[in-house]
């Protein structure tokens, strides 16, 4: 077996058809719907720690676009330096990249093992992978959601909700964004983004809309109670601490900031 299939497939694999039991033994029959939901909580509960990490430094990567962009408007006409200055710039906070390259890596594994879970893992081709101490499952697996979506092909509706819950998110990280976004980046990102979304995932097995759907409602709910816990710490502290998401003014550039009361 391939890297790939082994320390990232597999484990993930038989994390999935562990939950599908467990499912049969809670409700009168499995629903690889329900266990595809739990799955979906255990993967974002595992990367959570990264994505905490990416949100400490959206700071610094909107310093980073910020100093980049002046950087091509002052070396437009010098592409060498525009090139040498950009590296630099790069490299004076190598945390936010850092913390952004892994969560694109992480994201593209997800994204081609769940392909090959709901399109011919769990049929059977990939059935002999599971562990010899997993509990026996009955087979073929039902695909079945709630009796109603087949998981191993595409559906519309479910497509449907994606792209709504994506609108949502991408409105809801604009709204609590530390800088105001325009015009263009509401229209970008809440209405066309979802709509390519949706072009895109029109031909991705239903399996992985449940995951996305639930992905998006589980990053929703945190970004939800971090802004509860900043709104509580804000109402009960004399010098609350701003978001994670936006940036603190240093008391020089804040008048009269010792007589400032809540």
């Amino acid at each position: 077996m391939d890297i790939f299939t082994t320390y990232f497939y597999q484990p993930f694999f038989n994390i999935l058809v562990g939950l599908y039991w467990l499912v049969g033994q809670v409700f009168p029959n499995p629903d690889m719907g329900i266990a595809v939901i739990f799955f979906a909580v255990a993967v974002r509960l595992i990367l959570l720690p990264i994505d905490l990490a990416g949100e400490r430094s959206a700071e610094d990567k909107y310093e980073i676009a910020k100093k980049i962009k002046q950087i091509k408007i002052d070396y437009a006409a010098d592409p060498i330096r525009l090139k040498e200055e950009t590296k630099r710039v790069m490299r004076t906070r190598p945390g936010a990249i850092i913390s952004e390259m892994i969560n694109v890596l992480i994201q593209v594994l997800v994204i081609l093992m769940l392909y090959r879970i709901f399109t011919t893992g769990l049929e059977g081709e990939d059935l002999h992978l599971l562990y010899k101490f997993m509990p026996k499952i009955q087979t073929p697996i039902d695909l079945m959601f709630l009796g109603i979506f087949d998981l191993s092909h595409t559906n519309n509706m479910l497509n449907i909700i994606q792209s709504l819950m994506i609108a949502a998110n991408e409105a809801m990280h604009l709204y609590f964004s530390p800088v105001k976004p325009n015009q263009k980046d509401f229209i970008s990102l809440v209405i066309l983004f979802p709509i390519v979304c949706f072009v895109i995932f029109m031909f991705l097995p239903a399996g992985k809309k449940i995951y996305i759907i639930t992905s998006l409602a589980f990053t929703m709910t945190v970004r939800i109670v971090r802004e509860l816990l900043y709104l509580y710490y804000s109402l009960t502290k004399k010098t609350p601490p701003l978001p994670i998401t936006e940036s603190s003014p240093s008391i020089s550039e804040t008048p009269n900031s010792s007589e400032k009361t809540i």
